[in-house]
Formats: structure tokens, sequence, C-alpha cells
């Protein structure tokens, strides 16, 4: 999963992470549930910069049943 970044403050970000909830998905659409995995932010993140890394999110074989799919559709990033 590739997500885009901003510094849009006056410092540079020193640490933080990104959360991304993966959510199984049935056959007919319906969520059967939310996996989360949280990774560390590339930091540091200067003033002004922008960044777009990209993260492999994997998701244990035994929670995605015959006939379902993942969708990475939550993401949130917590920095200081």
């Amino acid at each position: 999963m590739t997500v885009g970044f901003l510094n849009s403050g006056g410092t540079a970000v020193r640490s933080g992470s990104v959360t991304f909830g993966t959510h199984v998905i049935g056959a007919l659409g319906i969520d059967w549930g939310t996996v989360d995995s949280t990774v560390d932010l590339p930091v540091p993140i200067a003033p002004g910069a922008r960044g777009r890394p990209t993260w492999t999110v994997c998701v244990d074989a035994w929670r995605v049943p015959l006939g379902m799919h993942i969708e990475a559709r939550d993401v949130s990033v917590r920095w200081k």
C-alpha cells in the first residue's frame, strides 16, 4: 500500500506510526472483520517535505476463508 505524506508543520517529524485497517470482505460484499497492523513512519520527515512510502500489508491465510478477499480501507497516522 502506498500512502502520501506531507509535513505541513514547522519542525521535522521524528517518530510516529501508521496503522492500516485491513477488512475481510465476503463474497456478497459483507465486511466480516478488520485486522489492524501498525508500522513505523519513515522518519525524519522535514518541514514541507512530501513522501510516498510503500508497505506490504499481510493477513494470515486462515483469517480469509475461501471466497473472501481483503481490502485496506482505513489508514491512520500518529506522529511526534
